[in-house]
């Protein structure tokens, strides 16, 4: 028996008023979900615990088995571990992300225009980084560049306990609230007025600025954790499993599993990325070895982020007509048994541009047997009236992994 995790980062949503009041999971055409929805079992899920923050780390964390109660320390640990940086115990990590803010008014009164300076590529990001350590960087604090707008600092024999806030949490609203709280405060927050001062008119923001892109103005620190010590995933599982991702976090929690990191080429974290290319590479590695592959698609969360409803329907799309089409397919013609887990991690509705807590709407699919519980759809209202609901999102795994 093969085991797949299909992840559709973001992929629940809110009724969207100019969807005639449906969702995006809801208007999505989705033949092959729907052949799959009355043999599997859909219900809901709570995969982020109380009190803690509905971030993609959290959430994927429990999809892949792992409580965050027990294991979660932070994001950008999970992404440093993916960068290649190695950290020591009293190492804390913080995100780094370009960003755009608005241009005249004093640092602390800017708006945050675009959390990912337009997805600004990562040869552009390398170098603003890289800038950015030769100016502020120093024994104690140094900056990596990562993929895009996604970067990290390491601050050696460091505090956490600050109050950080993601820029994808405060879209299109003024910083003065969500500038940084606690020990360090001062310096984080002078590490990002220094950054708009030696960014803004940067050469590689002034060709972005020149050809209509956004420019990536200012860093913006958040997330901040320590490393995390996960468990093996084979020994826990008895199984050899593997990651797909374009997202360092994910990759990150991947690799501290010590799962298998199955590169793909043109994964972007985007609407465009090569969903084709995901599901083929995971049928060849089940074919080939690998009793358990997560595939992470990105790409309805970033949508979500942008408030851009048509592209988060055409991601859904991409990840029913393309990956999932090719992994039943190709598992079907090559004699296998297995089980699909199709979910997104958390809903990222378009309306508020960021995550929330509500629970996820899952499906349970098995070529082996029946798991019909009358759902006719995969949806957000389907798997409500299902009335199945998994209290716990890190047991969510077990119930696929039971499948024989």
């Amino acid at each position: 028996m093969k085991y797949i995790i299909v992840l559709g980062d973001g992929m629940a949503d809110w009724k969207i008023p100019e969807l005639g009041n449906k969702t995006c999971l809801q208007t999505a055409k989705t033949p092959v979900l729907d052949n799959l929805a009355p043999h599997a079992e859909i219900g809901l899920c709570k995969t982020v615990p109380d009190g803690m923050k509905p971030g993609s780390d959290v959430a994927n964390m429990s999809v892949l088995g792992f409580n965050p109660k027990d294991f979660y320390t932070g994001r950008s640990p999970l992404e440093a571990v993916s960068m290649g940086i190695n950290l020591n115990s009293t190492d804390v990590t913080l995100r780094c992300n370009l960003v755009t803010l608005s241009d005249d008014e004093p640092y602390e009164n800017k708006t945050m225009l675009d959390y990912s300076a337009g997805e600004i590529s990562t040869e552009e990001a390398a170098e603003l980084i890289s800038f950015i350590q030769e100016n502020l960087g120093n024994e104690v604090f140094k900056f990596y560049a990562g993929i895009s707008y996604r970067h990290c600092l390491v601050a050696a024999n460091g505090r956490t306990g600050h109050t950080l806030t993601p820029p994808h949490d405060i879209s299109d609203k003024k910083i003065t609230p969500y500038l940084p709280k606690g020990v360090n405060a001062d310096v984080y927050l002078g590490f990002m007025k220094k950054s708009y001062e030696l960014l803004k008119n940067h050469p590689v923001n002034s060709k972005r600025i020149a050809d209509g892109k956004n420019p990536a103005n200012s860093i913006w620190l958040w997330g901040e954790g320590t490393k995390p010590a996960l468990a093996n995933f084979e020994k826990l599982h008895a199984m050899k499993g593997g990651v797909i991702t374009a997202v360092d976090l994910v990759k990150g929690v991947g690799m501290l599993a010590d799962m298998k990191i199955i590169e793909v080429q043109g994964c972007t974290g985007n609407y465009d990325t090569n969903f084709l290319g995901k599901a083929e590479a995971a049928v060849n590695e089940l074919l080939n070895g690998l009793d358990f592959v997560y595939i992470h698609m990105e790409a309805p969360d970033e949508c979500g982020h942008h408030g851009d409803v048509e592209r988060k329907i055409y991601s859904i799309e991409q990840i029913d007509g393309t990956v999932i089409k090719t992994l039943t397919d190709r598992l079907t013609s090559a004699g296998e048994d297995f089980a699909m887990l199709v979910c997104p991690d958390h809903p990222t509705p378009c309306a508020c541009k960021t995550h929330t807590a509500e629970p996820i709407p899952y499906l349970l699919y098995a070529n082996t047997k029946d798991l019909g519980k009358g759902a006719k759809r995969y949806t957000e209202d389907e798997a409500e009236k299902t009335g199945v609901f998994v209290t716990e999102g890190h047991r969510l795994i077990e119930k696929l992994l039971a499948i024989k």
